[in-house]
């Protein structure tokens, strides 16, 4: 496999990744380049998993951004203390009191979720729960055993819990299609949409008013045409539905809901209304 082949094949699962753990798009993009930058430097017949290979690098950078912005932040001190009672990082995190109800099902909760979690378990939680990277796995992108990770995990979920007010996250099944959603949009690949989309699903956009698209053609050409290949999705699936973020030249320009009906996307609602989209992002 050749750099230029593992760009197009694993950017849009690591920028996915990358921003779950950082939250913020322009973090996560820097984080995924600087670890293509580094596997430039190796011998890509030596790696025999470059996907696992990029997953371990990019989490390491993460890790680091991580603690040096909360470094930046506290009075020096211990480490363990530091995270433990940072509350926020940044303004791109919200107060719990603030977050986003766009009906009765569906909150905002990724912001609030990574200002509970400590830098450690912020990564082992992303990895592990979101992404099912085995342990074994992501104990090599956080320096620790896989029965530490395990216990980080834990805590994690406890906190999110705590942080969300409910116990229910978006299934595995439904997260491995929102995966396949956001790489068949970054790849342009409309066959591969047609595919995820029932065939009578709705398509509707906020700004548009009295009009909802009906067709999985129909539907699959729209999200092409604006969150095609020039923009960059990233999934929350924290709550019970899953959402994802879209990007475009890392401005946050639209929120899109995805209701599944069994293995495909029934409907999807997208929200671009500019002072909903502030609040989401806590300017």
């Amino acid at each position: 496999m050749s750099i230029d082949d593992a760009w197009a094949e694993h950017r849009p699962y690591l920028v996915n990744l990358a921003f779950r753990m950082l939250g913020d798009i322009g973090e996560a993009e820097d984080a995924v380049q600087e670890a293509f930058a580094r596997m430039l430097t190796q011998d890509l017949t030596s790696i025999e998993d470059v996907r696992g290979w990029l997953i371990v690098v990019t989490s390491r950078l993460c890790l680091d951004q991580i603690r040096s912005a909360r470094r930046r932040l506290q009075r020096p001190q211990d480490f363990d203390v530091i995270e433990a009672v940072t509350p926020g990082v940044g303004p791109s995190f919200v107060d719990p009191a603030d977050r986003v109800t766009l009906d009765d099902s569906v909150r905002i909760a990724l912001t609030v979720v990574l200002d509970r979690l400590t830098a450690a378990e912020r990564v082992v939680f992303v990895l592990h729960d979101i992404f099912e990277v085995p342990f074994d796995s992501v104990s090599e992108s956080v320096g620790r055993s896989a029965e530490a990770c395990r216990q980080l995990a834990r805590r994690a979920r406890l906190k999110i819990a705590d942080a969300t007010g409910a116990g229910s996250v978006v299934s595995t099944e439904h997260r491995r299609i929102t995966e396949r959603f956001i790489d068949a949009c970054a790849s342009g690949d409309l066959d591969a949409l047609v595919q995820l989309l029932d065939p009578s699903v709705s398509g509707e956009v906020d700004l548009i008013s009295n009009h909802v698209f009906t067709g999985a053609d129909v539907v699959a050409g729209n999200i092409l045409r604006f969150w095609g290949w020039r923009a960059r999705l990233v999934a929350i699936t924290t709550g019970p539905t899953p959402l994802l973020l879209g990007f475009v030249d890392r401005e946050l320009r639209a929120l899109i809901e995805l209701t599944m009906s069994g293995d495909r996307v029934s409907a999807i609602h997208v929200t671009t209304a500019p002072k909903t989209l502030e609040q989401i992002i806590g300017r």
